[in-house]
């Protein structure tokens, strides 16, 4: 037996997300389990935000940060499709 959760007990993904706690977009019980992102067919690893509606995603600029040590992101635009793994 596994002690992974039924697919019931998992929070429906939002629209938008965000992986930054300071964000009004993160949802802390969605990232109590193992999510992934699919940006125009293919799996992305380096997501910080994504928006299903607005099409887009935001991923991290190489290693360049801001000033308060945070990476500068960059906006794709696409097909986003969030899924539980």
């Amino acid at each position: 037996m596994t002690d992974a959760p039924a697919p019931n007990d998992r929070p429906a993904l939002p629209d938008r997300l965000c992986v930054d706690p300071r964000s009004p977009h993160h949802v802390a019980a969605v990232f109590d389990h193992d999510i992934g992102i699919r940006f125009n067919g293919k799996e992305r690893f380096d997501v910080e935000e994504y928006c299903i509606s607005g099409g887009w995603i935001k991923v991290p600029a190489g290693k360049t940060v801001d000033r308060k040590g945070r990476p500068l992101l960059i906006t794709l635009k696409g097909a986003v499709e969030a899924f539980y793994r």
